[in-house]
């Protein structure tokens, strides 16, 4: 075992660049490539990684350093080949510049002195210059439109790979004539980025990366020459600037909050000048789901849940109601602001179909009964729902694509059997889920539920509460009805709906006899489950209601 002194390897001509955040602290154990800190200069940010596998003994730099070439970022306790091998400060002094590992992008904009010469209007292609040895970066920002007047240098788009982000400035100065790349276009070197319509130098000329810059580092140069227009650095975005510029976060965050679907825009940074952490994103997105902040998307949407406008619909209507009498108005409870969105949501997205069929539940009603005589002194009351909730575990371990949840091309099967049940509350619908329910019996499960619906009524519920579901049943059976159709509960693919159970004359072969029978309704997603495969789902929930025993089977 030995110590490694981590340093900021060659990132071009650049000096004192600000730390803006830290990666790693003291115990982690990081691997050769991986990022450490960030870092960042008027015009990119740039994650400097390790040149060598280890745990961090200690970290050298905090929030807000400068560092620069050279300097000391962490102490790496390595093993092995990595201690041997050497740092980036004892490299052998043939080369003017140590060798490192390879560096993130940076920006240097470079100026090659010629003599003015008379300018000309013209049309001017402007390309993407030398950004490194980096290839198919995305544009994740477009600062200009045509019609656009920009000067020498003025940032144009902004594209990131999976280190740094960078902004791509004009070589000439005039106005935007027409613009050749979009948000998500990928680009190289040479690629033509816009063309101009303006003043442009009569002798320009192309310059080359500064041969200090190490080949590793991803330099951007700006390729101008001296001319009459002088050559004015556009500051990099600022955190305050209005709606359209880039998030003032690392490329490491930006990548995390389009994962989670995190408009970053809308998340306030606490870092240094504002910067946005991973930190404000997770808890912009638990502030979210708490329903103690909204996302300018659901600020936006009408009362009813939209106006259609995205689909192509007429606009929702708008009414004075009191042009025809009194009316009273109430805002929608937290909890029915969100279910709304959510079951609007599912609605619109899940191509939903309604399976409808009856289950015989004579003689498990006359033993639920039974049972429920000989448990009195337990304080345990048992519902149908919870000899329901059985009954569907054994159909989900028969059927597995209802276990499932579409993610993209492909179906994840779960292994588990958590049950989501609809609970009524004063302020609206909520539905907790029973975990495990595959271990438990039916006592159990009855308890748990109590205890879980007593939660819902009293607003107690916890998010851990209501996540992890597998399949959700909704019953009215205590109010009324026989069939209905159920939403399905995404990233649920079916969900069973329950209405009140009645006596029916049924034929028994010989004669009709009276028969308690349960109505099911089961929505299913019809681009992962068949009309075939849910017929079979519901038949054999009725199978199993009907004569209990098969749940052993």
């Amino acid at each position: 075992m030995s110590v490694i002194e981590i340093k900021v390897p060659d990132i071009g001509d650049f000096d004192e660049v600000a730390v803006i955040e830290l990666l790693v602290k003291p115990g982690d154990s990081v691997a050769a490539e991986q990022s450490l800190i960030t870092v960042e200069s008027d015009k990119a940010s740039m994650e400097i990684p390790s040149s060598h596998a280890g745990v961090v003994k200690e970290l050298k730099v905090k929030l807000g350093d400068k560092v620069k070439e050279g300097s000391v970022v962490l102490l790496l306790e390595a093993a092995g080949a990595d201690a041997a091998a050497p740092t980036p400060a004892a490299a052998p002094a043939a080369s003017s510049k140590p060798a490192a590992a390879p560096a993130p992008q940076a920006q240097v904009a470079t100026n090659a002195a010629a003599p003015t010469a008379p300018a000309s209007a013209s049309l001017i292609e402007v390309h993407v210059p030398d950004i490194g040895d980096f290839k198919d970066v995305a544009v994740i920002e477009v600062m200009v439109k045509a019609g656009d007047s920009v000067k020498v240098e003025q940032s144009l788009i902004t594209v990131e790979s999976d280190k740094a982000s960078m902004e791509i400035p004009s070589s000439a100065a005039g106005v935007i004539k027409e613009l050749k790349v979009k948000l998500g276009d990928k680009l190289n070197i040479g690629d033509l980025l816009a063309i101009l319509e303006g003043v442009a130098p009569a002798a320009a000329v192309a310059t080359a990366a500064p041969a200090s810059a190490s080949p590793a580092a991803a330099a951007l140069v700006a390729t101008t020459t001296a001319a009459p227009v002088p050559a004015a650095a556009v500051p990099a975005h600022d955190p305050s600037a209005p709606q359209g510029r880039l998030p003032h976060a690392s490329p490491s965050v930006r990548k995390f909050a389009r994962e989670l679907g995190v408009p970053l825009a809308e998340v306030k940074g606490s870092g240094p000048k504002g910067r946005i952490t991973q930190a404000d994103v997770q808890g912009f997105t638990r502030s979210v789901m708490a329903g103690a902040a909204q996302t300018q998307a659901q600020s936006a949407r009408a009362p009813s849940g939209g106006d259609g406008a995205a689909l192509g619909l007429i606009p929702w209507p708008k009414v004075d109601f009191t042009k025809f009498g009194t009316v009273e108005r109430k805002d929608l409870s937290r909890i029915k602001k969100l279910s709304g969105a959510n079951l609007h949501r599912n609605w619109v997205m899940v191509p939903h179909v309604t399976n409808n069929d009856e289950a015989d539940i004579t003689e498990l009603e006359a033993f639920r009964v039974a049972t429920n005589k000989e448990n009195e002194k337990s304080g345990v009351k048992v519902t149908m729902l919870a000899f329901v909730i059985k009954a569907v575990v054994s159909a989900l371990k028969k059927f597995p694509d209802f276990n499932a949840s579409l993610d993209g091309d492909a179906l994840v099967y779960k292994q588990y059997f958590n049950i989501g049940f609809a609970a009524d509350t004063p302020n609206g619908l909520v539905v907790p889920v029973l975990k495990d329910a595959d271990k438990k019996g039916i006592l159990q499960i009855s308890q748990e539920m109590g205890e879980l619906a007593k939660k819902a009524r009293d607003g107690k519920l916890g998010s851990a509460d209501m996540q992890g579901g597998c399949i959700s049943i909704s019953s009215l059976g205590g109010i009324g009805g026989t069939h209905f159709t159920p939403i399905i509960n995404a990233p649920e693919v079916a969900i069973l709906g329950l209405s009140k159970s009645q006596m029916k004359p049924v034929w028994d072969g010989k004669q009709f006899m009276p028969r308690l029978v349960l109505p099911l309704s089961l929505s299913y997603d019809h681009r992962v489950i068949d009309g075939a495969a849910a017929a079979r789902f519901n038949a054999y929930l009725g199978q199993v209601l009907a004569d209990f025993r098969r749940v052993l089977l």
